[in-house]
């Protein structure tokens, strides 16, 4: 019998980046369990991280290019698929324009060290204005908060939360996410950790999440009024003369400006719109003020929507007027071995904005990109510049953007499209070829982007586990392949692991001899120590200085004064994520979607009773935008007047091959999240309280 072999790697299926031990035998996984001497993970894994066997082994993962044929899909040969993708792209730019091809890039390569390396060079070779992402349905807001307030887009604070007395949590649920710009796998532990050193942690959260049930207070407030929240918190820094800036106030800029523009927000102003009594703000901000260390965070809750360009300015506001950016305890920046913020450093390389606009309602681009909320259409309206053909690359936003079935019909509209992806999902059943990457065990991984995330710094290498099959190609493989027939170039001298050495030559650690010989010698990862205070050496503004009150963000907090309240008998919808759940095909593994049905619509019993809505009943939910139905759970964890659905269902559609997941369809949120409505500083989609209702 074949010896079992021991494999040491990083789960890259979210944000968590946990280290894991692997068992084999004969090229089949026998187990997986964390690793105890990963540096950032200590041993903690989630159910995402087992299920890597089922993605190793789904029967519906593509390993080989197909063409979509009228008689179904075909089996074809690498040189075929890349010449036939090669010659739609170039078809649909040499009749249309180069902007008439559209791009669209999901969550999942930013996991992807292959894709993060190798694909630009072919992105930027296709010199097309129409670049959509993940980005903008989800964390744009932060970016735009960094590269205006502190002069570069990845240049986001960390909670350094092993050492902080006092976080403030908003519109995020780490229990399960692990943190989200915030790489802290086993968070659990570590907020146990704090509350027994004697700090606390306050949720404020129109769900009582998981997060909320084990933090020491929480507040319910209302979708979309977290803005007014965070103004209250800021003027009663100011009122109470509790403003401490301590080692920032030498290079920090726009404080008496921040006093005048919170003149207006008194707790008792704002308490009726957000939900939370005046006494309780003022307390909030006292104890947030008077903290040995404190530091407060906001997630997606916070990013989707209507003003979370404002939300995420006013968080790094929060944290630098009480002394507590740059300090342990406090919001810290990285610094990471492979280091994307030092290696662009140069003028013009630290984040891009307004250079261009989206051809329909105007919205600015942000680092290349334009906001997706105006992706379908982009493809639907005629005239110059209209997308005729389209690239997705692990990406289903026919699933994860707002009004997600006007896209699914813009698609089917297109004269090509391509798709670089594992399945035929919801997004990808419209390509004209899809070309199948390597994933998960089969792939050489480091993480260039969490890393700069994280909540300690730390550095690791991971090995493929498995050798690809001689028919399977690496992300990068097809980038690279797809590169040279486009343009004719000679690629063959670049690879991931050239790139990354030549990264960490000139990464932070170098003059220690830290290279990526060394770090593939470490199988558990490298340890490179807790988050140290780095200001005003890792500023990219022009002057060197924090930018409190940059004009950009400034001149957008008039138009708070235009929110109104919801129509009489609506109710506001929120998402929630699931801890066996990141992306929409992880429902594909028997493993994460077992057990009940999660794809259920939480409404409060104050809200239900009214309705003659019982628990477990099918109802309708309609929007401006669309209608689904689904299941309705009665609980008292969300807040009167808000439901709740989970992002990433919806696998009724025809023509996917997703078995496991179209047992367990449910309904996309996304037919009822209004492409109309974005965050008109940023343009980032706002999903969070959309006006539904429910019978």
């Amino acid at each position: 019998m074949p010896a079992t072999q021991t494999h040491y790697r990083a789960c890259n299926l979210c944000e968590a980046i946990c280290g894991l031990e692997v068992e084999t035998r004969n090229g089949k996984v026998l187990s997986i369990k964390g690793d105890p001497e990963d540096p950032l993970s200590r041993g903690h894994i989630c159910p995402k991280a087992v299920a890597m066997k089922d993605i190793h082994e789904d029967p519906d993962r593509l390993r080989t290019p197909v063409k979509r044929t009228n008689s179904g899909w075909k089996t074809i040969s690498w040189e075929q698929a890349i010449d036939e993708v090669v010659a739609g792209i170039r078809g649909v730019q040499e009749r249309h324009g180069k902007n008439a091809l559209g791009v669209y890039l999901g969550n999942p390569n930013v996991h992807n060290s292959g894709s993060m390396l190798m694909g630009p060079f072919f992105l930027r070779a296709l010199r097309t204005r129409n670049r959509f992402s993940a980005t903008s349905a989800d964390q744009l807001p932060h970016h735009f908060a960094a590269l205006f307030m502190f002069g570069h887009y990845l240049a986001i604070p960390v909670p350094d939360i092993d050492r902080t007395d006092y976080m403030l949590i908003l519109g995020a649920n780490p229990l399960v996410s692990n943190g989200s710009l915030m790489t802290a796998p086993g968070m659990s532990q570590r907020l146990r950790d704090l509350q027994e050193r004697g700090g606390r942690f306050v949720v404020i959260d129109p769900r009582r999440t998981q997060t909320a049930k084990r933090a020491g207070e929480h507040h319910f407030i209302r979708p979309g009024s977290d803005v007014f929240f965070l103004l209250s918190l800021v003027h009663t820094l100011f009122e109470e003369d509790l403003v401490n800036l301590g080692h920032l106030r030498g290079f920090t800029t726009g404080v008496e400006s921040v006093r005048k523009l919170v003149a207006d927000f008194a707790p008792a102003a704002v308490a009726s719109r957000c939900g939370i009594p005046e006494a309780v703000i003022r307390r909030l901000a006292r104890e947030f003020a008077a903290a040995e260390s404190a530091v407060c965070y906001g997630r997606m809750g916070l990013s989707t929507q209507e003003f979370g360009g404002l939300c995420n300015w006013l968080i790094n506001v929060l944290n630098i007027l009480t002394g507590n950016l740059d300090r342990p305890g406090g919001a810290m920046f990285t610094l990471p071995a492979f280091d994307l913020v030092g290696q662009r450093g140069a003028a013009g390389k630290t984040g891009t904005f307004g250079r261009w606009k989206s051809r329909i309602r105007g919205l600015p681009e942000f680092g290349g990109e334009l906001p997706v909320a105006e992706l379908a259409d982009e493809i639907t309206t005629p005239g110059e510049g209209q997308i005729r053909g389209m690239l997705t690359v692990a990406g289903n936003p026919v699933l994860s953007t707002p009004s997600g079935h006007r896209l699914d019909q813009a698609l089917g509209q297109l004269e090509f499209m391509a798709a670089i992806d594992i399945y035929i999902n919801e997004t990808t059943r419209h390509a004209d070829i899809i070309l199948p990457p390597t994933t998960g065990l089969e792939a050489d991984h480091y993480d260039i982007i969490f890393h700069i995330f994280g909540v300690r710094n730390t550095t690791r290498y991971s090995p493929a586990v498995f050798e690809r099959s001689a028919e399977q190609r690496h992300d990068w493989e097809i980038y690279q392949e797809l590169f040279q027939r486009f343009t004719g170039e000679d690629g063959n001298n670049m690879t991931p692991d050239l790139l990354l050495a030549m990264g960490l030559q000139y990464g932070p650690y170098a003059a220690e001899g830290l290279t990526l010989d060394k770090i593939k010698a470490a199988p558990h990862g490298v340890d490179l120590g807790p988050l140290q205070p780095s200001l005003p050496d890792r500023l990219f503004t022009s002057d060197k200085k924090i930018h409190l009150a940059p004009e950009e963000i400034v001149k957008d907090l008039a138009r708070i004064q235009r929110t109104g309240e919801p129509e009489n008998g609506q109710l506001l919808l929120i998402g929630r994520r699931e801890l066996r759940s990141n992306n929409s095909w992880m429902h594909n593994s028997e493993r994460l979607v077992k057990g009940g049905n999660r794809c259920t619509l939480m409404i409060h019993p104050s809200d239900a009773g009214p309705r003659n809505i019982k628990d477990g009943q099918p109802v309708t939910i309609r929007s401006a935008a669309g209608s689904i139905s689904l299941p309705a759970e009665v609980t008292p964890e969300i807040m009167p007047g808000v439901v709740s659905i989970p992002h990433g269902y919806g696998h009724g559609l025809d023509g996917i091959r997703m078995e496991t997941a179209a047992r367990h369809a449910g309904a996309s949120i996304n037919d009822l999240t209004d492409y109309r409505q974005v965050d008109e500083l940023t343009g980032n989609a706002a999903f969070s309280g959309v006006g539904v209702e429910v019978k």
